[in-house]
């Protein structure tokens, strides 16, 4: 099966809001180019949706790419929920990293997986016990 790209928030709003953050945005492109080269799937996870959807503003950007760029939006489970719990629990965070476990747990359901973030240390600290699942810092 094919490697699956993750995008967080930080990726998503770099992509969507290219010309307000320039260097993630080129790096957050380049990421996607080769996961579209290589066939690979991209996902966003919808709980990162209530990290970029603010507004009408927004909300338009966010939809333009989710809709025109081959990105698909997967729905949060009661399994990914309670992996994600459980992933806050190992890694001794709170729930105010729900969005970063709801990310990884996501990723979990995938042979392979990137998960392209701008916060890479709480994404790793939750992602590392699982050698499936590699974190690409934008």
């Amino acid at each position: 099966m094919a490697e699956t790209l993750i995008l967080d928030a930080e990726a998503v709003h770099a992509l969507a809001h290219a010309s307000e953050r320039r260097v993630l945005a080129d790096r957050a492109r380049a990421l996607l180019t080769v996961a579209h080269e290589k066939r690979a799937l991209v996902r966003v996870p919808t709980p990162v949706l209530s990290e970029v959807c603010r507004g009408p503003r927004h909300n338009s950007a966010i939809n333009h790419l989710l809709n025109s760029r081959g990105i698909g939006v997967i729905d949060l489970t009661r399994s990914i929920a309670q992996q994600a719990g459980h992933l806050l629990a190992r890694a001794k965070l709170t729930s105010a990293h729900a969005i970063d476990a709801f990310v990884v747990a996501t990723a979990l359901q995938f042979d392979t997986a990137v998960i392209a973030t701008g916060d890479p240390a709480d994404i790793q600290r939750l992602a590392s016990p699982f050698r499936h699942v590699r974190v690409f810092a934008l």
